[in-house]
């Protein structure tokens, strides 16, 4: 049914009015939504991503059931320093970690991003400490629903959309209630809190608009414009209830001791702080490789270990030594060396596509360096290469031309409080289907036939 969806959208777009009158509407609706990302269009396609209602219900189980197991590993690693180690956290992390953010969801809000093809679903990573896209996809959805080929083909099948921001509103409520218990304000002022001159600015506009829009006093803040005094965590005169955390915990530490506004309050548990500190060890990559050693099996259910044995690609720490996959022992780093068309070296700890070494793009040469840049780095994560989705797309080329072009199909479900409830799709030219990359991104939307 997919495949036949697909082909009546493009066969639509056959008719050069409605191209053109769709054309004009997506650039119009991205420039009024603020669907901007560094200057330019977010969603330079003119068609959405397509998935299935049956498909997307299996999707949803499975992040569900890995998202589970995912809690389990922050359990362990708040009982256990032990596991700390093999996340890879630095001291300062670790002193981060300690501070009690007064409820017990690790990532309130986390991001899945995987390929679903027709013979697997595979994740690649998990944004647990400040997953972006959740408000673009919503003002995508709203635009993309408008256009008249998505009319039309909406004559013959039936569509569903999705709505973040509603959620991430209940799910930073529902943090600070537990947080506040008792003394919960009845409409608690919410601050995003980034660094300046972010690409993901205009993002933040349409969370502010939002929350403003449900009664809640809302402010973008950077590190240097919080004060804390008085038990009061403020951004000049206004007094912050709740943090929307957008800030990555890498960029706050180079300037946490000189502005340790939100620090202190958070030390004092003078702020509720989505998502808190703690999800900086399930942000890690290496809970993927926490995730499939069965060493870690006893610690997840049978549901558990074969959704992960099943969703979840082989990954280790790169270190010199043995360790086990398929069953068999082998040596870590001769597997590395001699299995290069299957693997990927990411680092552990960084985003946008930036440090990772893809092995079947390199020759035998750059992927021995690459594999002496993560040993020397000590911070360094092998992944075993999943099947990937490809399908064509009609793409915006600078012109206003519509040129149809195969993608990289990266879909994103969109956890609040472990339950999906959300998904976009980044699309891409490359390897890396990533914004930050040169990537774009579409809704995704889930369709069923008309009865």
């Amino acid at each position: 049914m997919l495949q036949v969806a697909v082909e009546f959208y493009h066969k639509l777009l056959e008719d050069v009015e409605v191209a053109e009158s769709s054309r004009r509407m997506l650039d119009e609706g991205l420039e009024r939504a603020k669907l901007i990302f560094g200057g330019r269009r977010l969603s330079p396609y003119l068609r959405p991503h397509f998935v299935t209602e049956e498909d997307f219900a299996r999707v949803t189980r499975i992040c569900e059931t890995v998202w589970s197991a995912i809690q389990k590993v922050k359990d362990a690693a708040v009982a256990d320093p032990s596991m700390l180690d093999e996340l890879g956290l630095t001291e300062v992390e670790r002193e981060l970690v300690r501070i009690d953010p007064g409820y017990r969801a690790v990532s309130p809000t986390a991001r899945l991003d995987s390929f679903l093809t027709p013979e697997a679903f595979s994740f690649v990573e998990l944004n647990g400490e400040s997953p972006a896209g959740i408000a673009y996809a919503d003002a995508a959805f709203e635009i993309f629903s408008g256009l008249p080929v998505m009319r039309r083909f909406a004559e013959r099948y039936r569509l569903r959309a999705f709505q973040g921001r509603p959620l991430m509103l209940e799910t930073l409520l529902e943090a600070y209630r537990e947080y506040a218990g008792a003394s919960a304000a009845r409409k608690p002022s919410i601050a995003i809190v980034d660094l300046k001159g972010l690409p993901t600015q205009k993002e933040f506009e349409l969370f502010r608009e939002y929350f403003e829009s449900r009664g809640h006093a809302s402010a973008i803040c950077s590190p240097e414009e919080l004060e804390f005094s008085g038990g009061r965590l403020r951004c000049g005169d206004f007094e912050i209830d709740i943090v929307y955390k957008r800030l990555l915990v890498n960029e706050y530490l180079p300037v946490m001791r000189e502005h340790p506004a939100l620090l202190e309050a958070c030390r004092a548990g003078a702020v509720c702080l989505v998502n808190n500190f703690r999800s900086k060890m399930i942000h890690k990559k290496a809970l993927f490789a926490v995730l499939t050693d069965d060493r870690h099996a006893g610690l997840f259910n049978a549901e558990e270990r074969e959704a992960v044995r099943r969703h979840v690609p082989w990954s280790r720490m790169v270190r010199e030594g043995r360790t086990v996959k398929d069953g068999e022992t082998i040596d870590l780093l001769d597997y590395i060396r001699e299995n290069s068309g299957r693997l990927v070296l990411k680092p552990n700890d960084d985003y946008g596509g930036h440090g990772i070494y893809i092995g079947w793009n390199s020759d035998a040469a750059a992927w021995d360096e690459a594999l002496g840049v993560a040993l020397a780095s000590g911070d360094y994560l092998v992944q075993e290469r999943v099947k990937t989705a490809r399908e064509t797309f009609p793409a915006l080329a600078d012109d206003g031309s519509v040129v149809f072009a195969e993608q990289l199909v990266d879909l994103d479900p969109l956890l609040f409080n472990g339950r999906v409830g959300s998904a976009f799709t980044r699309l891409s030219s490359t390897e890396l289907a990533n914004v930050s990359s040169g990537g774009g991104m579409v809704p995704t939307f889930i369709i069923g036939e008309k009865s």
